[in-house]
């Protein structure tokens, strides 16, 4: 008898289970709306935004050409992340790889796993992150660099460096297996475009004239409007990688804040104090030192952390440009790898400490202390570096023997605008 009760009530909540179970496979609206605006913040970080920074920071004859590098580079990344940088970094594979589940977006699931949101929603979000990465190299390479080497490089680039590391970190591979943390970048996006951007300064050499002739950005206003829209775009940045829309995407965005505005006083301070003015490239950059900075901690820091971290941030990376430019006369030319590559080594490494609940960070998981996890992060931030130095060495010098990395010297006189692209940014009559 009581087997026959059971049976009817296993009939009569079968129905309401299969109901709950469907309910579960259903996309959360909000979080699902949250993330395809970051997606486009994120794009526009690229479009016009990087665009724009890096424009005003070259002479006027080169300003089409750093435009031009950036849409290329945005739709070389869009379609191989397409076809199968996404898989690499985030179908099931091995520790080192994605597999092929995904080639071509194909076989996305319509919940990510341990998500709210779509897989298709995930993947356009991370394609904004594998457009802008190797878009920030741009600015090693401006006023020099052949169109076709570029493309070459970024495609390559793309799959061989970015697309690995980001399965590494954020797919499951074996630095996040050792516990690894990077809330938005700081190790995928900003050291490995930093630390190739230096290895690409030094093969393809210095711009005529430097570092003997001062080299002076045409349009300080193009790159304050630029760094505005960067700062804007990296709520999308560093809140949409909260993968919802909720505290911790508040949270993230809060400290994004705070650590650009720190980071941006902290160095017009410093130009204050060594130069005796303070410049608007100045606070446009220092913003930018501090936004890289914060954005591997950025979920997982408080927000005096997060104004702290601004404030180191800036402080090491004005000391690097002066290293890097000043010192070792590396024309880095917009300063990618004491920028954006420092900033994000520097923030990926504080984000050990500053994570503490003692400090107001989010605390540690896993049984780990602010020492294991500064070993994580430093082996992960050395682990990432080794490789994209080794393979951005090699993928260079590859592409050189089928383009040429550099334009000759009168082409570069008469600026890429018109050796390369037949245009000039502006005509005065």
């Amino acid at each position: 008898m009581r087997a026959a009760f059971l049976l009817v009530g296993a009939t009569l909540a079968a129905p309401a289970l299969a109901q709950d179970q469907a309910a579960t496979l259903v996309p959360d609206s909000g979080d699902t709306a949250w993330m395809l605006a970051a997606s486009a913040l994120v794009l526009f970080m690229t479009l016009p935004g990087l665009a724009l920074f890096y424009g005003g920071l070259v002479r006027a004859r080169n300003l089409l050409s750093v435009m031009m590098h950036c849409f290329a580079v945005a739709a070389v990344a869009s379609l191989l992340w397409g076809l199968v940088g996404y898989s690499i970094a985030f179908a099931p594979g091995t520790a080192w790889t994605g597999g092929a589940l995904n080639v071509g977006l194909s076989n996305l699931a319509l919940l990510r796993e341990g998500m709210t949101v779509p897989e298709s929603t995930f993947a356009l979000f991370q394609m904004m992150f594998a457009i802008i990465t190797p878009a920030l190299m741009i600015g090693t390479f401006v006023e020099r660099v052949r169109f076709g080497w570029l493309l070459g490089f970024s495609a390559l680039w793309s799959l061989l460096v970015y697309a690995p590391v980001a399965h590494w970190v954020w797919g499951g591979g074996w630095l996040a297996q050792l516990g690894t943390l990077d809330f938005a970048g700081g190790i995928v996006v900003h050291t490995t475009a930093g630390v190739s951007s230096l290895v690409i300064a030094l093969l393809i050499g210095r711009r005529n004239g430097f570092p003997q002739k001062l080299i002076l950005p045409h349009s300080p206003a193009l790159t304050m409007v630029g760094a505005g829209m960067l700062w804007v775009g990296w709520f999308g940045f560093n809140g949409g990688s909260a993968l919802g829309a909720g505290d911790g995407a508040s949270s993230a965005m809060l400290n994004t804040h705070f650590a650009a505005c720190s980071a941006a006083l902290t160095w017009i301070a410093v130009e204050r104090i060594k130069l005796g003015r303070a410049t608007t490239v100045g606070i446009a950059t220092g913003a930018i030192a501090g936004l890289a900075t914060v954005t591997p901690a950025a979920g997982m820091v408080g927000p005096l952390g997060a104004m702290a971290l601004g404030v180191i941030g800036a402080l090491v990376c004005f000391g690097v440009v002066i290293l890097v430019r000043h010192k070792w006369h590396i024309d880095d030319s917009l300063d990618v790898f004491a920028v954006h590559g420092v900033g994000g080594i520097v923030g990926s490494l504080l984000l050990a400490p500053f994570a503490s609940a003692a400090l107001g960070g989010a605390g540690y998981e896993g049984g780990a202390n602010a020492t294991s996890q500064f070993v994580a992060q430093a082996v992960g931030v050395g682990a990432v570096a080794l490789w994209s130095a080794v393979v951005t060495l090699a993928i260079s010098l590859i592409v050189a023997v089928i383009a040429p990395m550099r334009v000759s010297l009168d082409a570069e006189r008469e600026g890429l605008d018109i050796s390369s692209h037949g245009e000039r940014a502006w005509e005065f009559d």
